[in-house]
């Protein structure tokens, strides 16, 4: 099972200048909502996203999500030294 919430290949890019992949491509569409921090990409290489919208009708619609920087671990550490997160 994957560990990203959405599959999507990071460099596929479409006019909106936001990267896309199909609603079908989450673990849990429930979690995919504008507004979202999700964890895209693959597994292999995992990106914090941000969902901008949901567009289209169903079976085929569309999640644009803004990548943002940095890498997950970096995140989880910095979540971690504030105390915003149990994990060890």
């Amino acid at each position: 099972m994957s560990a990203v919430d959405i599959v999507c290949d990071v460099q596929q890019i479409d006019d909106t200048g936001y990267v896309w992949t199909f609603l079908d491509d989450a673990r849990d569409p429930a979690v995919i909502v504008p507004g979202e921090i999700v964890v895209a990409g693959a597994d292999e290489e995992p990106a914090y996203a941000l969902v901008i919208d949901i567009v289209g009708e169903d079976p085929d619609r569309i999640v644009h999500l803004d990548i943002l920087p940095g890498d997950p671990a970096q995140y989880h550490a910095a979540a971690e030294r504030s105390r915003l997160t149990n994990a060890t």
